[in-house]
């Protein structure tokens, strides 16, 4: 949870690095507000016939440049510039390459986008 509120507190943050541990936890945990939100949309009787309504709506609006704050500073750490994410504009081959990116170790040392992030 500290590795969501961490992401959450820097905000708009796009430069620096992001270590695989804290986008994966991001995702995590991002992934069951999501479906908490929606749930809980159904629950109220708020939810549209797609299965999901304002409670969703807002949390996604909320999270959106977050989540690509961190997205930017992961590519950042395996030493990509966050232009690199205009691939993923090709179908399949942009979610394959962003997929092995965001699983790819660490660049070692710094890079010049910062100091490395991870902890030995």
């Amino acid at each position: 949870m500290n590795w969501y509120l961490e992401v959450l507190k820097k905000y708009v943050v796009f430069n620096g690095r992001a270590s695989r541990q804290e986008y994966w936890m991001f995702f995590l945990f991002n992934t069951i507000f999501t479906i908490l939100a929606m749930i809980l949309d159904n629950i109220f009787g708020i939810a549209g016939m797609q299965g999901y309504g304002p409670i969703y709506g807002l949390y996604c609006i909320a999270v959106f440049l977050p989540g690509l704050a961190v997205l930017f500073r992961r590519v950042h750490d395996v030493g990509k510039s966050g232009w690199f994410l205009l691939i993923l504009l090709i179908p399949l081959i942009g979610f394959i390459w962003l997929l092995i990116v965001t699983c790819t170790d660490s660049e070692p040392g710094d890079n010049r986008y910062g100091s490395n992030p991870k902890i030995y």
